[in-house]
Formats: structure tokens, C-alpha cells, sequence
């Protein structure tokens, strides 16, 4: 059966969400990033829907598998990442910049406990989370770190990759301080690009 797109019309928009849904998925992702943070990826689906003020049903009728969920949270979470680096540059020196975003990034990274088991759980939905994380993250970084570098404040001697992994692997759960732990280890970091 042609459609109208066959007959020279444009092709229907995207359905969009109406407004109540779209409320709910933002209360079920804000909910489920903090009992992330407190319980980890694994905590009950009701903990999240109670924190969001939505049923069980809800939560499973926009995220069918925990997997979705959780990839949800982390493509809000990058988006979030993403979205500072311009912002921050426009607000602060860059050096300045630099520094708030790399914090900003622990906060994304050092407070998502048992992420790195969910995304290497085989759950289909993680297959290219990580590329997609770098691939989204690393430009960003790049121009506040080429940024921070051309006032000779910063090192040279490091790229944004490098310098993404450092900050994962100095991020880890201490339980009850994990996020003072990681800003302070990452604070350690940045004052090791800083120049004399």
C-alpha cells in the first residue's frame, strides 16, 4: 500500500509523547539515578517507583528490562556531560572550566555502583554503550583540555582519552564516601596537569 511519503508527501513525524509521559519517564530516570547512587543498579523496581511517584507498571511499561533502564539513565547522564562543556566555557576561564567539568564527570562516574558489571552483563542494550560514551564524551573534553592548555597553565603531555580513564579509575565505591573520595582523588589529578 503506498504511503503518502510514496506519493510525494512528506513522511508522519515521530510520535511524541504526551506531556503526563513524558513526566513520568523524567520522574522514573531522576528517581532511578539516586537509588543508583544510594542502592546501586540492582536495587528494587519499587524503591525507584516510589522515589517517583509512579507505579510498577509505569516504570515497566516505558522500560520493559532493567537494561533499558539502565541505559536510560546513563545516555540522560551523558547528555547532561555533554551539555556543560559549552556552558562551563562560557561561564568560567578555562582552566576553570576544565576543573568543574572534570568534577562534574566524577559525580557522573563515581556514583553509579555496580554500572560496570551491568554494562558488561551481555544485556544487548550495553553492546556499544562504552564507543557511544567515548564517542559523545571525548570531543568535549578535548576542546576544554586544548583550551586549558593554550593559556600554559595545563600540560600538554595528555589527551582527553587518557585523561577519561584516569578519572574512571580513580572513581571507585567507598561505601558512605564516594563521592568526597573520588572528588578528592580526582582533585589529586588535577592538580597533577596543572603546570609549576
Amino acid at each position: 500500500m503506498p504511503t503518502s511519503a510514496d506519493a510525494g508527501g512528506e513522511a508522519p513525524a515521530p510520535r511524541r509523547r504526551r506531556a503526563d509521559a513524558q513526566r513520568n519517564v523524567d520522574a522514573l530516570l531522576e528517581a532511578a539515578k539516586s537509588v543508583f547512587a544510594d542502592s546501586g543498579v540492582d536495587a528494587p523496581a519499587k524503591e525507584i517507583t516510589d522515589r517517583a511517584g509512579v507505579g510498577v507498571g509505569t516504570l515497566y511499561r516505558h522500560f520493559p528490562q532493567r537494561s533499558d533502564l539502565v541505559a536510560a539513565v546513563l545516555e540522560r547522564e551523558i547528555d547532561v556531560c555533554v551539555e556543560a562543556g559549552p556552558t562551563l566555557s562560557a561561564a568560567y576561564g578555562p582552566v576553570e572550566a576544565l576543573t568543574r567539568w572534570l568534577y562534574r564527570l566524577t559525580e557522573f562516574v563515581g556514583t553509579k555502583r555496580g554500572l560496570a558489571t551491568a554494562i558488561h552483563s551481555g544485556a544487548p542494550k550495553f553492546d556499544d554503550l562504552a564507543d557511544r560514551l567515548l564517542a559523545r564524551l571525548v570531543p568535549v573534553l578535548a576542546g576544554l583540555l586544548d583550551a586549558a592548555v593554550a593559556t600554559g597553565e595545563v600540560r600538554d603531555d595528555i589527551g582527553a582519552r587518557e585523561l577519561l580513564h584516569a578519572v574512571a579509575l580513580l572513581c571507585r565505591p567507598v561505601p558512605g564516601e564516594e563521592l568526597s573520595y573520588n572528588q578528592h582523588m580526582v582533585g589529586v589529578l588535577i592538580d597533577g596537569l596543572r603546570r609549576g
